[in-house]
């Protein structure tokens, strides 16, 4: 197995620190890298500039053809721009936080998403892989032929806690029932809910550090390379 087709899917719930792991696994071996829910926040982020009622599935459907979206894949500044402007700042407010789960549970916005990572992750005219995609379906819909298939989870109170740390104190509490919100919605929904893909390696996070876990998934990598084809 070569690293430059390789493909590493991470699926999880919500704070459970995919991205921060991805970015640091695609960082250390050389690879691309794609946050997929970035992807969900920027078409959330454009329904509500342009007063789309998000929890209109209808409203929403007939106008997510209508924006221009382009995700880069360097993991040390990986950006996210709407109709040529980047948005990495605009989709991390509480606002679209509240808002990403009706968007990204509509057939429509999920459907052209996924024909844009699947471009990303397998450009036209190009050799496919070398990339972690992070998300929560990457490895049962996204991708399920990824080499690499790892679905990371934490104790809700944990990942409350490090989400209110990255937002600069906010309510723990409060924070904590946002994420069990989250997952009860994409858990539920009817189009590619959140669910551990075939053949995925669940790990929990929990009890360990930041570069603990990139080790670990470093290490996952390097032990598919080195298995016999």
């Amino acid at each position: 197995m070569d690293l430059g087709r390789i493909v590493v899917a991470v699926d999880g719930t919500s704070g459970s620190g995919k991205s921060s792991t991805c970015r640091g696994v695609a960082e250390r071996l050389g690879l691309r890298y794609l946050d997929t829910g970035a992807m969900f926040r920027a078409v959330t982020w454009w329904m509500l500039e342009h007063d789309v009622d998000v929890h209109d599935a209808d409203a929403v459907s007939a106008r997510v053809d209508h924006l221009v979206l382009a995700s880069g894949t360097d993991p040390r500044d990986p950006t996210i721009e709407v109709d040529g402007q980047d948005v990495s700042v605009q989709i991390r407010t509480d606002e679209v936080t509240r808002s990403v789960s009706p968007v990204s549970t509509v057939p429509a916005v999920r459907a052209r998403l996924l024909d844009l990572q699947r471009q990303i992750i397998a450009p036209p005219g190009q050799p496919s892989g070398g990339i972690v995609v992070e998300g929560r379906d990457i490895g049962s819909v996204v991708w399920p032929q990824a080499e690499v298939k790892v679905y990371v989870t934490a104790d809700p109170a944990a990942r409350a806690a490090r989400r209110a740390r990255e937002e600069g104190g906010s309510d723990v509490g409060a924070t904590e029932r946002v994420l069990r919100e989250r997952d009860r919605i994409d858990s539920g929904r009817a189009t590619a809910p959140l669910v551990q893909a075939d053949g995925a390696v669940h790990l929990d996070t929990t009890s360990y550090t930041l570069d603990e876990v990139v080790s670990l998934l470093v290490g996952l990598v390097e032990q598919t390379l080195d298995a016999p084809a």
